[in-house]
């Protein structure tokens, strides 16, 4: 299944949350949450500086992930930027398909 990474900053609201509750509840909760997607959570982390934590995540495909990132963005608690992860079998397949490409101004 494709990975994908959250990178997640919370809110005055959502830290506010995870301050009242504790960062293990929030771990559980969005895990929880991705499990009812039909996803799977392989990791969450805290972080200090320009984001408040790192989720990465199995879905299914773009829309189940699509449809997360609409769900926690809809909260108002956190805005997230998401980043589709590649494996480096992936990235071989990749190399290794041939495309044309003409740059600007060829």
């Amino acid at each position: 299944m494709p990975k994908y990474l959250f990178e997640v900053s919370y809110t005055a609201e959502g830290a506010s949350g995870v301050l009242a509750n504790g960062g293990s509840a929030r771990r559980q909760a969005i895990a929880e949450s991705i499990e009812q997607a039909g996803g799977t959570l392989e990791a969450f982390y805290f972080a200090f500086g320009g984001n408040d934590a790192y989720v990465i995540t199995e879905y299914d495909g773009n829309v189940t992930d699509a449809a997360q990132a609409m769900a926690v963005a809809a909260s108002g608690a956190a805005t997230l930027r998401t980043v589709v992860l590649l494996t480096p079998e992936e990235i071989d397949a990749a190399a290794a398909k041939e495309v044309t490409y003409r740059p600007p101004g060829r």
